[in-house]
């Protein structure tokens, strides 16, 4: 069962997210302990981090709760964050607070739902906290009725079904709808990368903010100095 004194400690609060997929310079597990570690330094309160190495290698260097995923793909399915039964007892078997998955429409390897999968995962963790990566404000709402502890805006404007879609559009629309809709806690996510961006999720009421790229990815980072430096 999960340390809810830790699941506290992120209310409020700013989770980095250190993950380097095999095709970056940076992809390494203890480089990404070592990046969980400076987060932590930084006055991060919570780590989210891909594969069973990494995990294993942060928690080595950090005592934080840590949202685990795997992110796999497989021919027949568009969803790759924690797709299937595998993927979910790996991670429960690591030990991590809470477990993300992918919580969109789109279907699992197999032809599989969501509320199939999620019903058997449910029947067979109980005690494990979820969280859903979500596209949409149906989304949203869909993965709090089937009760998933944290609904995530992760997967906005990265779905067919969300394609234009961006978060902090309109003051960030889609998250007070969300917020508005579900009973579970909301964690804000996606292309949060300003200082300003993520107190204001907090401020209308999000339960943490996931930032990512902007602090971990530096190839990500050069590029838009590069970029912003072009004469138009």
């Amino acid at each position: 069962m999960a340390d809810l004194s830790k699941i506290k400690a992120i209310e409020g609060k700013l989770i980095v997210s250190c993950q380097a997929l095999e095709d970056e310079p940076l992809h390494s597990s203890f480089i990404m302990a070592r990046m969980a570690r400076a987060a932590k330094v930084g006055g991060a309160s919570g780590i989210r981090a891909n594969s069973i190495e990494d995990i294993k290698e942060i928690q080595k260097e950090v005592d934080l709760p840590i949202i685990g995923i795997i992110k796999k793909d497989y021919e027949d399915s568009k969803v790759y964050i924690s797709p299937t039964m595998k993927e979910i007892d790996a991670l429960v078997s690591s030990g991590v607070e809470i477990i993300a998955m992918d919580a969109s429409s789109n279907t699992r390897p197999g032809g599989v739902s969501l509320d199939e999968f999620f019903k058997e995962v449910k029947v067979k963790y109980p005690d494990q906290l979820f969280m859903a990566d979500t596209s949409t404000v149906k989304e949203a709402i869909h993965a709090d009725k089937l009760g998933f502890d944290f609904i995530g805006t992760t997967l906005v404007g990265y779905t067919d079904q969300s394609k234009g879609l961006k978060i902090e559009e309109d003051d960030f629309k889609i998250l007070r709808d969300i917020l508005k809709e579900v009973k579970g806690k909301v964690i804000a996510e996606g292309n949060i990368d300003t200082p300003a961006k993520a107190r204001r999720v907090i401020e209308l009421g999000a339960y943490s903010v996931v930032v990512g790229s902007i602090i971990t990815r530096p190839q990500v980072i050069t590029k838009r100095f590069v970029d912003g430096m072009k004469e138009d």
